[in-house]
């Protein structure tokens, strides 16, 4: 960064909080409002979501060889088997636009392919099956099948479409045997392995389980026993690393894990603050932008309508679950069913805070590249929708 780049972001702070209008009830809120998005955020997502995100991408960094990344996600691997992995595996951990950040980083680091690394980004928020289920519950059967079609379908078309447009970059990478050639001999047998990523990832599953609106039915079951599985989960992973792991790896673990916390967590919090600020909590009309504006702006089946949906839905934040009673309040005040597809497809997958974490990890070209294919495929399947029903 450049003097002078730096004395005009000084004079901008300077400006900016010189010239704010605190005294205004609403700015007053919206600041307010930051904070506790924050607070809400560290409650619900950090201990239980983001934490274990951090340790699974550590431990893919550390345990998963590059010749099995590059085999099931790389440029050259099967497509069928690499979107359909990709696509699985993000639907198995069903977490929040920003606790699938880290995994991601993690299989990238490893070698994935841009094209299945992005299936696998879309995935893992957008095919939610317990938020399907409720949107098809609450918003209605049409929606809920429009919801889990879209998705499903997203993530493969977003990670074809980042593999053709970047296809120059992925040639650059080294052929898939030479990594076969250079792997090392597995420490452990494969079922070790197998059953210490799956211990990981039952932790934050289960440890991130909401709970259904509907008390009934196998959601509700799990969730009553959640804690309990989560630390019958947890218990099981320290027996294996206590077993099954040397003194090193355990370090290596823990190292590249912090690698991981430290690039990415600071700027989550930015994001959150920010998004808090702008748009409040979800379901209160405490930020910047009262939520009229948007209610007014996305009510009909225009094309405009679906874009500012699918837009608002990228920049806001949404926990899971917390979407479909946010929805059912904007349709209750005129909202569009095309434009609510749309936030629907858009919302869960992307959040200001994702987008610039994002835009480390990948960098800006493929960020924009991303964000453009959820915000533009969003906004068509809410016009299509919005024509049919």
């Amino acid at each position: 960064m450049s003097e002078r780049t730096k004395l005009g972001l000084i004079a901008g702070i300077f400006l900016a909080i010189y010239y704010a209008p605190f005294s205004h009830p609403r700015v007053q809120n919206s600041i307010l409002e930051a904070f506790w998005m924050l607070q809400d955020y560290a409650h619900h997502h950090v201990l239980t979501c983001l934490i274990p995100a951090f340790f699974i991408a550590g431990a893919i960094s550390v345990f998963v060889s590059r010749a099995s990344v590059m085999k099931y996600f790389g440029a050259k691997a099967d497509k069928v088997l690499s979107y359909g992995v990709a696509s699985v595996s993000g639907a198995i951990l069903a977490v929040c636009s920003c606790t699938v950040l880290p995994i991601y980083a993690g299989i990238s680091q490893r070698g994935a392919g841009i094209g299945p690394a992005a299936a696998f980004l879309y995935s893992g928020p957008a095919i939610n099956v317990l938020a399907i289920i409720l949107t098809a519950r609450v918003l209605g059967l049409e929606m809920g099948l429009a919801r889990a079609v879209g998705a499903i379908s997203f993530s493969v078309l977003i990670g074809l479409a980042m593999a053709f447009i970047f296809r120059h970059e992925e040639k650059a990478v080294p052929d898939d045997s030479m990594f076969s050639a250079a792997a090392e001999e597995a420490a452990r047998p494969l079922w070790k392995e197998i059953l210490y990523f799956l211990s990981m990832i039952c932790v934050l599953v289960f440890a991130a389980w909401a709970k259904p609106e509907q008390p009934v039915g196998f959601f509700d079951a799990v969730y009553r026993i959640h804690w309990r599985l989560a630390g019958a989960s947890f218990i099981a992973l320290f027996w294996m690393l206590a077993a099954w792991f040397k003194k090193e790896e355990l370090a290596s673990w823990t190292g590249s894990t912090w690698e991981f916390a430290k690039q990415i967590f600071p700027l989550l919090l930015g994001g959150v603050f920010v998004a808090g600020l702008l748009m409040g909590r979800p379901g209160l009309d405490n930020g910047l932008i009262p939520n009229r504006y948007v209610a007014m702006l996305v009510g009909g089946n225009s094309i405009w309508a679906n874009l500012f949906a699918s837009v608002a839905g990228a920049l806001m934040y949404f926990a899971t679950l917390t979407e479909v009673p946010i929805l059912q309040g904007l349709m209750g005040s005129g909202m569009g069913k095309g434009p609510a597809l749309a936030l629907l497809l858009a919302g869960p997958a992307l959040s200001l805070p994702s987008v610039i974490v994002l835009n480390k990890i990948m960098g800006a070209k493929k960020m924009l590249a991303y964000v453009g294919l959820v915000v533009g495929m969003s906004t068509l399947a809410g016009m299509a929708y919005g024509a049919l029903f």
